[in-house]
């Protein structure tokens, strides 16, 4: 996480390191970026660049925490919209990222991010509202969760239906930059398997 000094700057300078810190992690993977390239963008000193963050990785993951944290408010958001259906919210947010992470002006970052995954990028990127260590956020997205449609017996199963849907939504996301797929292709290739999902695998016996 930034240092305090970061959040004493005004929003200008926070935005402009931001975004030097982004043109920079979208030209190459973080482990080929150049601290010297984003303060020469951003127009500080190196000495200043350390006052607000340890090393280029602090930089990195708080970047992608607060774009994780903007996918959980957008995912709680249409999720009342839907009334609480988990599938339609689940859905209608893949179709918003891969808006996203295929548009030109994000593209190379996220590009980078998902070709160059490790346990900690994933985990930070595929951080979301039913993570258990943030109980009040995680309980108070599960009483949005309309059940009525849904063969679950109790909140264990909820949770392990929820870390399924998670993992199959993630996985897409990383398919479609390591196949490069259109954004069409990773659409359908996540409805087919959602509806896998929704009617089960195992054919039930006929009385």
């Amino acid at each position: 996480m930034p240092k305090q000094t970061f959040f004493h700057l005004t929003q200008d300078k926070q935005d402009t390191l931001i975004l030097a810190a982004k043109e920079e992690f979208s030209r190459v993977p973080l482990h080929e970026a150049s601290i010297a390239n984003i303060i020469k963008s951003a127009g500080i000193p190196r000495g200043s660049f350390y006052q607000y963050f340890e090393d280029k990785e602090d930089l990195y993951f708080y970047l992608l925490s607060e774009l994780s944290k903007k996918n959980n408010e957008r995912f709680i958001s249409i999720m009342k919209e839907k009334e609480g259906d988990l599938f339609e919210t689940f859905i209608e947010s893949f179709q918003f990222m891969v808006k996203i992470h295929k548009d030109r002006k994000h593209e190379s970052f996220f590009k980078n991010a998902f070709l160059n995954m490790n346990y900690k990028l994933e985990n930070t990127l595929g951080s979301n509202v039913f993570e258990e260590k943030q109980k009040s956020n995680y309980q108070n997205a599960v009483k949005l969760i309309n059940r009525s449609n849904l063969n679950l017996k109790d909140d264990s199963e909820v949770h392990h239906m929820i870390k399924i849907i998670t993992a199959v939504t993630f996985q897409n996301l990383v398919q479609m930059f390591v196949k490069d797929l259109s954004c069409e292709e990773a659409l359908k290739n996540y409805l087919e398997q959602m509806d896998l999902l929704k009617r089960g695998f195992y054919k039930e016996e006929i009385q």
